[in-house]
Parts: structure tokens; sequence; C-alpha cells
């Protein structure tokens, strides 16, 4: 049986989403074992997750599913009169570390993938330019900055990357991975709270693309590159040394959206294909 997890968590003293071999502390490990320990399993339960977040950054909206063996869920009712799905999410509250959050936990529907499924994937990304408005309670997720920022001229310079682009120049190669993807969102806006906020959404990312993609717009907003940097970046296709990666602590996955149920696995198999600008 398939289960559908839904999660949030504090990325702070996490190595990042993905297991590490030398024992580090990660969202995937943990999550894992919680799973083995309540059903009593021989081996860490194997997880698919809908994004694989950075060491440091958060999430709100986290997807993840689960294969588990009918037996083996059954085994998490106990003597209760709880179905097996309602007690497994119950226990595996009682023992995740509090900087994991397990919202939901369901039966998929046939054909969800929690990667391959997804259309989308929306981002946040929070920044502060005004030290006199700084909240100390929130300096593990607001990035600071001394130079005040145009919020204007970061959005309109913005909107130049959407669309289905090769993002090699954003992105960490990996060999083999494509590094094309649609951006189907970036903007920025100034809240009331002062904060800069960055929205990010799009099919897939590849690795460290939403933090490049950030700090391809500050130099625009500290005055430093003129409006057409970022697409000028994007053109050359290859790192410019002029794009710094930001922190990952002003990161958090906020949404993973999918399609209507009759659509899974349809979407799951066009995910799969090697997309090309």
């Amino acid at each position: 049986m398939r289960l559908r997890l839904d999660l949030a968590y504090d990325g702070t003293d996490f190595h990042g989403w993905a297991m590490q071999p030398n024992g580090l502390r990660t969202v995937e490990g943990e999550l894992s074992a919680a799973v083995a320990t309540v059903l009593r399993l021989d081996e860490p339960a194997r997880l698919t997750v809908a994004g694989r977040t950075d060491a440091g950054v958060h999430a709100m909206g986290q997807v993840v599913h689960v294969d588990l063996e009918p037996e083996d869920l059954a085994a998490a009712r106990g003597r209760s009169d709880r179905t097996p799905v309602q007690a497994l999410l119950t226990r595996l509250r009682g023992v995740l570390p509090p900087d994991v959050l397990l919202h939901r936990l369901a039966e998929a529907p046939d054909g969800f993938d929690a990667r391959f499924s997804a259309l989308s994937r929306r981002y946040r990304y929070l920044i502060s330019d005004d030290p006199e408005r700084l909240d100390p309670l929130r300096r593990r997720e607001v990035v600071t900055l001394r130079t005040p920022l145009d919020v204007e001229a970061m959005d309109a310079a913005a909107e130049q990357l959407l669309g289905l682009r090769n993002f090699a120049a954003f992105c960490k190669k990996r060999e083999g991975a494509s590094t094309t993807r649609t951006l189907l969102r970036y903007d920025w806006r100034r809240r009331d709270d002062g904060l800069l906020e960055a929205t990010v959404l799009a099919d897939a990312f590849c690795h460290s693309m939403v933090r490049a993609l950030i700090g391809a717009l500050v130099p625009v907003g500290e005055g430093r590159q003129g409006a057409d940097f970022p697409r000028e970046v994007l053109t050359a296709r290859s790192r410019d040394p002029r794009v710094k990666v930001m922190p990952a602590h002003g990161l958090c996955l906020v949404e993973v959206t999918y399609p209507q149920a009759e659509a899974l696995a349809a979407r799951a198999v066009e995910a799969r294909a090697r997309r090309e600008e």
C-alpha cells in the first residue's frame, strides 16, 4: 500500500533532506527511522520525496510517499479501534522530533508518485534589508543584508527569466541530468513587516537553482547590476562568479501541487521524460 505524507520541518539542524552515509542528521533519516520504529521494520523505510531540500532549507508543504506491506501497516493499529492509517499518523507524531511535524497521512490514489506526479513546487525566500525592523526571533528563516534593496527593480528583472529555459547558469551540474526547467512564477514584494519576499514557482528545480536565482537578483536590487543582468547570466549557460548562491536558511518549500487523481500516472510518465528547451 502506498501512503502519502504531508510534513513541515525547521531545516536549521538538518544536513538536508537526503539520508547521509556518514550518519549526519537528515529529515529523511528521522522520518524513515520513525516509520521503521513504529512498525517494527527490520530496516529503515524507503521514502520518495517531492523536493530534496538542501542543508538548512525549511519546508512548510513537503510531500513524501512510502510503500508498505499491508501486514506491516496493520501492526500500527495495535489494540486501538482506529484504522491502521490513523493509528500510524498518531504514533509517528509521537516519535518524530519537535523540528519535524507530520500534518497528514493518507492512502495515496492509484498512480501517485510524490516526486514525478508533481506539477509544481513553490518556494519562498525572505530577506531583511532594514536592521531596525529585524526580528531576532526570526533569524532562522530570514537572511539579513546591510544594503537597502530596490524591490521594484528586482521584480521587473525577475520576469525576464520566466518560461521553459535552460537554467544551467543557476544549477550545480550533475552528470547526465537536464538543467531545462519551466519557471512559472518569480516575483518580489515588500511585506507589511518590512521583509522582502521572493516567490519562485517551477515544474521542478535542479540543485541550488532557487538560491542562485535569488542571488542573481540581489545585485540588481543593490544597484550593482542592471535590469538585464539575470537574463545575461541565463543566456551564458555557465556559472557566473557574480551570482552568489544565497544562504539556505532564508529558503522554504511552501507547496507542492498535483493534478487530479485520474491524471497522476500520466503526469509521472511525462515528468520522467528528459526535458529540453
